[in-house]
């Protein structure tokens, strides 16, 4: 993929986060195909937030969302969000997203937002793993071995990507063996950004959504691309911590503590290379075995 491919993806990505306003507190985006024909999950997480900042004075900032995935999305089709301003007080203020496309929901967030305060501060450390120039990308990965993926799977894996996705420990998914529920992936966005915090926020929301289903899949041997696997995230929680660049690198430390009853739990930590926690994640995905009830 050559770096003005790169640039393009990103920059329709930018303008698809940005909306169109159509009435007061209504808005409409358009979807960028991965490849799958259905709407990324991130890309709804994006623009609800997105959504939901254009109804804040621009001193109040995201700080934490939590969203449900209710219906498959389709690509092809704008996506209309309505905003509800649930509060609005002197420090915090709170808005409702339902995101609706052909008459039905297929997202609903909540979202919180806080001015900017001084405070009290620790974290957890970030772990030591390699850092990104060592690792090869998702992209690089599976353009080595295109050839021996069915040509429906390989033409969707290689779709122009606006974030760039470094996986330090995957699973071979031509041999899958099970593996600790631990993920460590680098990402950033392809191109620069815009120095506007909001935009990274967006850009943010729409990157932590790849890879933590899969993880959950990890001591089982399987993959995403696993034929006898239904996988798809059911809900959303993000939290932002302390400000960041998406156009820099950022660790994303994924841990899947639990999966039961065809659900997995997984969490996430993001942090900056020089080890600063500024975002944390919490996600419930279906991991079915094909052939149960679908959704």
């Amino acid at each position: 993929m050559t770096d003005g491919i790169r640039q393009n993806v990103l920059k329709e990505l930018l303008g698809l986060l940005s909306l169109e306003k159509i009435e007061e507190e209504i808005f409409r985006g358009q979807s960028q195909d991965l490849g799958y024909g259905a709407v990324f999950g991130g890309q709804v997480l994006g623009q609800a937030l997105s959504a939901a900042s254009r109804t804040v004075p621009d001193h109040l900032c995201a700080h934490s969302l939590h969203g449900y995935f209710l219906r498959a999305g389709d690509a092809a089709c704008p996506i209309v969000y309505m905003v509800e301003r649930t509060r609005d007080g002197h420090s915090f203020s709170t808005r409702r997203v339902k995101a609706v496309q052909k008459g039905r929901a297929i997202f609903s967030m909540s979202t919180s937002f806080h001015k900017y305060e001084e405070g009290f501060q620790h974290q957890d450390p970030m772990p030591e793993v390699e850092g990104p120039e060592g690792v090869e990308s998702d992209y690089n990965k599976i353009l080595r071995h295109a050839k021996k993926l069915p040509e429906d799977i390989a033409k969707k894996l290689l779709y122009p990507n606006p974030i760039e996705l470094r996986v330090v420990n995957p699973l071979n998914p031509f041999h899958p063996v099970p593996m600790p529920p631990d993920k460590y992936v680098w990402f950033r966005a392809t191109g620069p950004l815009p120095d506007d915090a909001a935009i990274h926020r967006y850009m943010l929301a729409y990157a932590s959504d790849f890879h933590l289903v899969p993880t959950a899949l990890y001591p089982h041997g399987k993959t995403f691309w696993s034929p006898d696997m239904q996988v798809a995230s059911l809900d959303h929680a993000l939290w932002f911590h302390r400000d960041f660049r998406m156009d820099d690198w950022l660790l994303y430390v994924i841990h899947s503590p639990s999966a039961a009853m065809a659900r997995a739990l997984n969490r996430g930590a993001i942090y900056t290379r020089d080890g600063k926690l500024v975002a944390s994640v919490a996600q419930e995905g279906l991991i079915r075995k094909v052939g149960k009830n679908k959704v």
